[in-house]
């Protein structure tokens, strides 16, 4: 393999734990912990990204050494990298959850590539850590495969996330409790390496103020300015400022593609929220199928739905408030926040109107044009209307003479089709006589529409079907899921079926409606 270059920032030029190794423990007085990844039985690789590998210089001869699985197996390390695990706390499900940090994520180090770039390398699965609670710090299979290729998939559809190096089983078993039923079993165990600029999220601010460490917090304030937002300028009070704003924008952006491509995150915790605006931690996500905003895929919220689909913006809210709260006592004043929470909030309107717009195949949305989307949105909840077939065949309507047939394989229930008819051609009608408004040639329409709705995502059936082939050995559906994923706004002969709407017997099945946090 060649050498990375590696300039670790993080554990250069902020405070270490004094303590050193896994055993659990409260850590004051420092951003994180030094820990090595905990060795595994038979390293494997099972998949990789190459567009990922290529970000860092290399190429298809490197992934191929032995080296290279036992690296991101946690087996060795390269010559340059200093892990850690790093200490943030965090609101979970509204709620002030103490100190969490990484409980299974070791950073190896920061890689510098031959364009200048930095990507953090951390792995997800990679033995315990000081902050693994009552944990082993291991993933298994089954969440490991769905992190990889989703956080691929987000990428290719233009979503700002974290991305996936690769994938590898370590040939052990981990133990876990699916369902929290009381009946946990041995699964095989897996390694994710992910990779992104900086894995800082909104809980290593509000550790520090809960524990009123201001000068650890006014440290790691100017660090990640200098570090992650180095075109931000000006004198240190209009640098914490603008920074705050840009942390407010970037997130705002992020959820507004979220609700354009009906993913949903599942867990919104402020530890689960990156200071760059990523999608970061691939827990218990989904994919809005037959279009419904009180949605969520994650068994934990069942009750409280708290992370449903379309309360996603008002969380992203929530806990920018959360992180302005955590950085008041460095900041000193309420103006610079609130102007930070305000660009959120206008950033989202702007974006989301703008996407809206984009899937419809419209210049723009206009205030006048809310009713006509709302009475959509309602349509197709009621009638069972598969969000992402629907708005691909959106784009093949013709104005002169809207006809609902192009829409047959977007419907879940065939009665609630029927009942549904005249209520979906009057939508078509009003539709098409706005569209036509714009002006827009019919092809031009159609590219622009097809560049803002997928014709594949990753649902949680087809990651379900990959994943039980990958249990017993086989791994070729997860390379073809994740080449499907490559290119989500391309029709693909041959592929029909990735495109298809969740079949009957995956509606309540394990793993392709609901999931647990359970990993």
């Amino acid at each position: 393999m060649r050498p990375l270059v590696f300039d670790n920032r993080f554990v250069r030029e902020l405070p270490a734990d004094p303590e050193t190794g896994p055993q659990i423990r409260q850590v004051q007085g420092a951003s994180y912990s030094r820990v090595n990844p905990t060795p595994v039985a038979a390293p494997h690789l099972i998949a990789h990204s190459a567009e990922v590998a290529a970000m860092l210089d290399w190429g298809e001869a490197d992934i191929a050494e032995p080296a290279f699985a036992e690296v991101f197996g946690g087996n060795r390390l390269l010559e340059g990298m200093e892990p850690y695990a790093a200490c943030y706390g965090g609101h979970q499900f509204g709620n002030w959850a103490g100190q969490l940090g990484d409980g299974r994520a070791i950073t190896l180090g920061e890689a510098i590539n031959a364009r200048g770039e930095r990507w953090e390398l951390q792995l997800k699965g990679a033995g315990p850590t000081p902050y693994s609670r009552r944990a082993d710090g291991r993933a298994v299979l089954r969440s490991s495969i769905r992190e990889f290729v989703c956080s691929e998939a987000m990428h290719h559809l233009g979503v700002p996330t974290t991305r996936a190096l690769c994938l590898v089983e370590t040939g052990e078993q981990v133990v876990r409790d699916m369902f929290y039923d009381g009946n946990p079993q041995a699964e095989p165990g897996a390694v994710v390496c992910r990779v992104a600029p900086s894995f800082i999220r909104f809980g290593n601010f509000e550790i520090l103020a809960a524990r009123g460490d201001l000068d650890l917090l006014n440290r790691l304030i100017d660090f990640t300015i200098a570090r992650d937002f180095p075109e931000i300028e000006g004198d240190a009070k209009a640098r914490r400022a603008r920074w705050f704003d840009e942390v407010c924008r970037r997130t705002a952006v992020m959820v507004s593609h979220w609700m354009r491509v009906g993913f949903v995150h599942g867990v919104m915790n402020t530890d689960n929220m990156s200071i760059l605006g990523l999608t970061i931690d691939y827990g218990p996500y989904g994919w809005i199928d037959n279009f419904d905003t009180g949605w969520t895929p994650n068994t934990t919220d069942a009750a409280g739905r708290r992370y449903r689909f379309g309360h996603q913006p008002r969380i992203a809210n929530w806990n920018l408030l959360q992180l302005a709260n955590a950085l008041f006592p460095a900041f000193g004043a309420t103006e610079p926040l609130q102007a930070g929470m305000n660009t959120f909030i206008e950033t989202y309107d702007f974006e989301s109107r703008r996407m809206t717009a984009a899937k419809l195949g419209w210049d723009r949305l206009a205030d006048a044009d809310l009713p006509l989307v709302e009475e959509l949105h309602s349509l197709m909840k009621r009638a069972e209307i598969d969000m992402t077939i629907f708005f691909r065949a959106l784009s093949d309507l013709d104005l002169a003479a809207p006809d609902a047939a192009i829409f047959a394989d977007a419907f879940y229930d065939e009665e609630k089709r029927a009942e549904s008819a005249v209520e979906l051609s009057a939508w078509l009608a009003r539709y098409a006589v706005r569209s036509t408004q714009d002006g827009i040639p019919t092809e031009v329409r159609r590219q622009r529409m097809r560049a803002a709705n997928p014709r594949y995502v990753m649902r949680n059936y087809l990651a379900q079907q990959a994943i039980d082939a990958a249990e017993q050995g086989d791994y070729a559906p997860v390379r073809e899921l994740l080449d499907v994923m490559r290119k989500p706004y391309d029709d693909q002969p041959g592929r029909e079926r990735y495109a298809a709407r969740r079949p009957d017997w995956a509606r309540q099945k394990a793993g392709c409606s609901m999931l647990s946090c359970s990993s």
